[in-house]
């Protein structure tokens, strides 16, 4: 009798765990994707702030559970493919902070510590996935994550809907309005993000059958269970199509593949998975043709008919390693590329302003160097290989868990050719998660959870200073998300005045005391000023976050006014490449008008600079 009401209260425990673990798990992954407020200077740090705090209460309530449980989990084995992923992480945190404080770095602090705080935390959140994998409480903590993973992508995809169908009903509050007419991006603003965050969802969903959680074993699905995943699966494929997202055309194959090749599967989710890339042609043409009946816009035919498929990417993949063969050893620095592309000589530059290459590789190689880009691919090569491999040798009840996790990897590391999803901290914490359950069964030793051997002394449990140490860390990714929001409202004053608001140059005074967004009222104080090389000093800062026409034409006042005149002409050069129409005022000067001759002598920006400039010779001088 006492020992069944063990059982009986031990089992009451955990569902209520569980239950938390779903709350925490919506707050972590959900609200992130469903907020749609936010305020300038950023569009996206509201999101990414809510992302942080709420996978930190993850975190920390999975590792209450695992304390609670008592579970014997040592340490992380070095055998997994955990170290390699967390020696990645941690040499990329290095290559920032030498890129602020070394001999030649110069990122701005706050910027270096922004790259460092969300590496830690995928470190974090990673540990903590393959911990609870490692302790035989991975299903209950992937389910938590999956249940959240589908309530945002069905919730996501009604926004989608009201953005295409009915956009006059988006009131950027609850609904953010859409930024691109023919395709939708919910609340996250970004198709090809929407399209990553629905995939994930379907993946979510098979799981979530397959495994039968919560509810009966997939063998003894009734009929309207399964006719219920199906449209929703249907209702998911629909929304990529929505997305018309190439990115997301290319996962839908990879899921036909993974279902062609996966026996372990039931027959029900394998022909669910090899029929999603017909749905989505499907649902295309579908939407082509009702679209062009009812003269309403769908981007798919302008997304199959552009002279440029790559949307810019090659152009910029080919700058990227013109500046790899330029700096091939220690790279352009971490955070360093727009910088150091914008201020060099590229005459068929993609004209758009990019801070990223949009490909991890390329990334890298450009960033921190061929040889630590090369170990750090090689590291995490080699993690995703030993989770590829323990999907392979996983036992029937690890199986689907291990496979989905992978899957879910896999997505990410192909978007990441394409684009810089995990530079937002709402992919790359779900990211690290998926990666942690996947590398928590690689090399795991001793006997299995349920098995004889397994667990510890109800009293003293081997390893416990690894869940305590984690908690520890996910309180402090909790308390830092509302600190930096703190530290955000200093510069959100600049940027949304009001009636009883100081005057502007007292905000920019305080928002330049800013921790880690003194680059924000940097650009407002070189921009607004009339003599920018009063407030020469803001370009330090200002011109490593992202430089666009607004701050190359300041800049080069700012040297002309100096007498610095061959800089001033350099920026001019590379801004005139650009081609922006912001900047034809700035090079009207440079044409005749009216019939009036040309000023002499000639104004800076209408002459080639006499000098040859690198994108060195604009760092600041410490």
């Amino acid at each position: 009798m006492i020992s069944q009401n063990l059982r009986t209260s031990h089992r009451s425990d955990s569902d209520l765990l569980l239950i938390a673990a779903v709350l925490a798990a919506l707050a972590a992954v959900a609200f992130p994707a469903w907020l749609a407020y936010n305020v300038p200077p950023s569009s996206t740090l509201l999101n990414q702030l809510a992302a942080l705090a709420g996978w930190g209460l993850f975190c920390a309530l999975l590792m209450v559970w695992l304390v609670l449980r008592n579970e014997a989990v040592g340490r992380i084995d070095r055998r997994t493919g955990l170290p390699p992923l967390l020696c990645a992480l941690g040499l990329l945190a290095a290559a920032a902070l030498w890129s602020a404080w070394g001999p030649s770095g110069s990122l701005p602090p706050g910027m270096a510590l922004s790259s460092v705080g969300a590496l830690a935390a995928a470190a974090v959140v990673a540990s903590v996935g393959a911990l609870m994998q490692r302790a035989g409480l991975g299903r209950q903590a992937f389910g938590a994550f999956c249940i959240a993973l589908v309530a945002i992508g069905l919730v996501s995809m009604l926004i989608g809907l009201v953005q295409y169908f009915w956009p006059e009903h988006t009131d950027g509050f609850w609904m953010a309005r859409n930024p691109t007419p023919g395709r939708v991006g919910a609340n996250l603003r970004q198709a090809n993000h929407l399209s990553s965050l629905l995939l994930w969802s379907m993946v979510a969903l098979l799981w979530l059958h397959e495994s039968g959680f919560g509810a009966a074993r997939v063998a003894a699905a009734s009929v309207a269970e399964r006719v219920a995943a199906a449209v929703l699966w249907l209702v998911l494929v629909f929304g990529v199509v929505l997305t018309v997202s190439r990115t997301g055309a290319v996962c839908l194959a990879l899921l036909a593949v993974w279902g062609l090749v996966d026996r372990r599967l039931s027959p029900f989710a394998r022909v669910l998975l090899v029929l999603a890339p017909v749905v989505f042609v499907l649902g295309w043409w579908g939407l082509s043709e009702w679209a062009q009946a009812h003269q309403h816009a769908f981007s798919g035919a302008d997304q199959l008919h552009k002279s440029d498929l790559s949307s810019s990417r090659y152009g910029i993949w080919r700058n990227a390693l013109a500046l790899v063969a330029q700096k091939p050893w220690s790279g352009v620095g971490w955070g360093g590329f727009n910088f150091a592309w914008s201020l060099t000589p590229f005459p068929g530059r993609p004209v758009a302003f990019f801070d990223h290459t949009h490909n991890l590789p390329v990334q890298l190689l450009v960033e921190v160097g061929v040889p630590l880009a090369c170990l750090v691919m090689g590291l995490l090569l080699w993690a995703l290989g030993r989770m590829g491999l323990a999907c392979v040798k996983a036992p029937p009840g690890e199986a689907l868990t291990l496979r989905c996790a992978f899957v879910m990897v896999a997505m990410m590391v192909i978007h990441s050719l394409f684009e810089y999803p995990l530079w937002y901290l709402y992919f790359l914490l779900p990211t690290a998660f998926a990666f942690g359950i996947g590398l928590g069964s690689a090399g795991r030793g001793g006997a299995l959870p349920g098995q004889p051997g397994h667990g510890a002394s109800r009293s003293a449990p081997r390893g416990s200073w690894l869940p305590l140490g984690l908690f520890g860390a996910s309180v402090v990714m909790t308390f830092a998300a509302c600190a930096v929001l703190v530290d955000y409202v200093r510069v959100v004053e600049i940027f949304s005045s009001k009636a009883d608001s100081p005057p502007l140059s007292v905000r920019i005074k305080r928002g330049q005391g800013s921790w880690f967004f003194a680059h924000h009222a940097d650009y407002a104080a070189v921009t607004v000023s009339e003599r920018p090389s009063e407030v020469a000093h803001g370009f330090d800062r200002a011109s490593h976050f992202l430089l666009d026409t607004r701050l190359m034409m300041a800049w080069a006042e700012a040297y002309e006014e100096q007498g610095d005149v061959e800089r001033a002409r350099h920026l001019a050069a590379r801004l005139r490449e650009f081609r922006n129409p912001q900047s034809e005022e700035f090079f009207a000067e440079c044409e005749p008008r009216d019939g009036k001759p040309l000023p002499s002598p000639l104004p800076f920006q209408c002459t080639p600079p006499n000098r040859v400039f690198t994108y060195e010779d604009f760092k600041p001088v410490r």
